[in-house]
């Protein structure tokens, strides 16, 4: 499969980062956009019944809003994180610990993006099933949890030697 390419206003950095990976490189602005959606939902959920008395209780109602806080607020770090990757915002910070971390790998002679026990037909699978799908976590969260070489970036700017393409793929 041929990887698009994209014009971005900043380096690319990985197409389909694993989520490992994403989380690692959360900046504590995106720690802390994940606390402020964690309070955000149960506090809207107080406020709005301060407008509107109902006389329920709001005990069950603000920890379930709590839970749904907690996931959109992760939701919305690791989406964060991720255009960071794909150089859609920007990436300086990302892009030297990146360097610094796949350098390291090529040059202990490890691959890149860690390696995989799954035939090279999932591994393009995960690919073309998780590439931009941070971009639809409202509809449905999904997450790189497969290691594969398809990330479209040129491994050798990190000094790795190219391998073979796999022909069962």
């Amino acid at each position: 499969m041929r990887d698009k390419t994209l014009t971005t206003p900043y380096p690319p950095l990985d197409a389909d980062p694993h989520f490992s990976r994403v989380v690692r490189y959360f900046r504590g602005s995106d720690y802390a956009a994940w606390a402020a959606g964690t309070a955000a939902f149960p506090t809207a959920l107080y406020l709005w019944e301060m407008g509107d008395r109902t006389g329920a209780r709001l005990r069950t109602s603000l920890r379930l809003g709590g839970v749904l806080g907690f996931v959109g607020g992760f939701l919305f770090a690791y989406q964060r994180s991720s255009l960071r990757f794909w150089g859609w915002t920007e990436n300086k910070r990302e892009e030297e610990k990146d360097l610094a971390e796949l350098s390291q790998l090529a040059k202990e002679g490890k691959p890149l993006y860690g390696s995989s026990d799954q035939p090279g037909w999932v591994q393009a699978a995960a690919y073309r099933n998780s590439l931009f799908s941070q971009l639809k976590f409202s509809a449905f969260p999904r997450f790189n949890l497969v290691n594969h070489p398809h990330h479209g970036t040129d491994p050798a700017k990190y000094g790795a030697q190219t391998a073979a393409k796999d022909e069962s793929s």
